[in-house]
């Protein structure tokens, strides 16, 4: 298939470690996540890691894992090795990058995340949903993105900030972290050095706009829960209990 969706996993989370593991609902939180990439029907579906108990734990539940190294200082470059040991030929043109740690996620969010690549121009896709709460639009970890209207659900993103931005009367926009990129694009994006305002910000999408790259972002309908903290982890147990 010409669509790859691959899931980064590491043990060594520093708010949480070990998450991949967790138990959510009687299975791992790692194994929710491929269960919701698979249900999204984009095409084949791997858990990229440098655990082997994590890739022991996806295999045992009928999904594929790939062992990576554990020096990757981010997941493009961890999906970057998956991707060449998984595709050494080229045939797969499209890599959905999914985070490992949304196990409540839609399977029609990963499907919409595709969406502005049907632009030829556009190098990588991505999500955002409109900001409804007054304290998100000041909560610097809900990053934003600036962009320029392309239609009713998409924008062009001219810049990712953890500020309040853009100013004055208008929406605000939540940036969802799952990125859909063209093989080139992902083969240049890892080729580049970590940028000045990807370091300033702590943005990794912001070495692609400082480096030319263009981005578009689908807008949606929901925010999928990130598990970053226990209490993270609980909501999602309560969510997928029920």
């Amino acid at each position: 298939m010409s669509t790859l969706v691959l899931i980064p996993a590491r043990m060594a989370s520093t708010r949480l470690p070990g998450k991949p593991l967790a138990d959510i609902a009687g299975a791992p939180m790692i194994v929710h996540v491929a269960r919701r990439a698979s249900e999204s029907g984009l095409g084949r579906v791997v858990v990229a890691t440098d655990t082997q108990e994590v890739a022991d734990a996806v295999r045992q539940h009928g999904f594929e894992a790939v062992m990576t190294g554990a020096h990757h200082q981010s997941g493009s470059d961890r999906i970057f090795q998956a991707l060449q040991s998984l595709d050494p030929v080229g045939q797969v043109e499209t890599i959905v990058n999914v985070q490992g740690d949304l196990p409540t996620i839609e399977p029609e969010l990963i499907r919409a995340s595709v969406a502005p690549l049907e632009e030829a121009a556009v190098d990588i896709a991505t999500l955002g949903v409109e900001i409804t709460r007054d304290e998100e639009r000041v909560n610097p970890n809900v990053v934003k993105i600036v962009g320029s209207p392309l239609s009713a659900s998409r924008l062009r993103a001219l810049y990712f900030t953890r500020a309040t931005a853009p100013w004055g009367d208008g929406p605000l926009y939540h940036h969802i972290g799952l990125y859909a990129y063209r093989r080139s694009a992902l083969e240049r994006f890892v080729s580049l050095a970590p940028s000045t305002l990807e370091q300033r910000e702590r943005l990794e999408q912001l070495r692609a706009l400082e480096g030319g790259m263009r981005i578009d972002a689908e807008i949606v309908s929901s925010v999928p829960l990130g598990v970053d903290t226990p209490e993270d982890l609980e909501r999602a147990r309560t969510m997928l209990a029920s």
